[in-house]
């Protein structure tokens, strides 16, 4: 059985969430609040966790900062605002997947599962080495010529999928698709914002490359500098 944390504020709505979802099969915990939630996660590890983001006690982006600085499971954010602005701070974030309401118990149920196929396909990828640079998906760990670099969930997840394609020009729209989880396209702005502070943390510049190697017009790609 899959534990899913409900945090939902209006009582109808959590009491909907889970009646659906403990009729496909999941087990629900549920809370209203942003801090006690944040306990009962860290308590109760649970598989998924469903997020609202207009919470009573705090901002549910807030809590998701909180949420990532102390454990990796998946979060799933289910709310009103719909504002392309919002989307992408939240994944910037730290969100998996990003449902807005209204949403159906069939709709959350898949996305959940879509989530937990993503975590179990890290949890078998073997560590990954291009040149100095290293990365582990299942510790989320990377350094560059063995100093471990500071990097953000989403600054992992783009590394680490440019290193799966390595030697490989990958374009901004799969790059939306595979990391941001916008398959019909986006703002590319965001991607080359998170090149850049990558760029910086593997000690190179977009005039002075070394591993990541912009092509104009195509897209992207991550090189072994010390190839031939």
């Amino acid at each position: 059985m899959t534990t899913v944390a409900v945090v939902e504020d209006d009582t109808h709505i959590l009491a909907a969430v889970t009646r659906g979802l403990t009729g496909r099969g999941h087990v629900v915990l549920g809370a209203t609040s942003g801090l006690r939630a944040l306990g009962e996660i860290v308590d109760q590890r649970p598989d998924v966790v469903v997020l609202d983001l207009g919470l009573p006690d705090i901002d549910g982006l807030e809590l998701l900062r909180m949420l990532r600085a102390v454990t990796s499971v998946p979060v799933i954010v289910a709310t009103a605002r719909d504002d392309e602005d919002a989307i992408i701070r939240t994944l910037d974030a730290g969100a998996d997947e990003y449902v807005v309401k209204p949403y159906s118990a069939n709709q959350l149920d898949a996305r959940i599962r879509a989530v937990l196929r993503r975590v179990r396909e890290d949890d078998t990828e073997e560590p990954m080495q291009v040149g100095g640079l290293t990365m582990d998906a299942r510790s989320r760990v990377a350094s560059i010529d063995g100093h471990p670099m500071d990097l953000s969930r989403k600054e992992f997840d783009l590394l680490w999928h440019l290193a799966t394609r390595h030697g490989e020009v990958v374009s901004k729209r799969e790059l939306l698709a595979a990391v941001w989880r916008q398959p019909y396209g986006g703002p590319e702005k965001t991607i080359d914002v998170h090149l850049s502070w990558l760029r910086t943390k593997l000690g190179e510049s977009a005039k002075t490359p070394r591993y990541l190697r912009s092509v104009r017009g195509v897209g992207v790609m991550l090189v072994d500098p010390h190839a031939a």
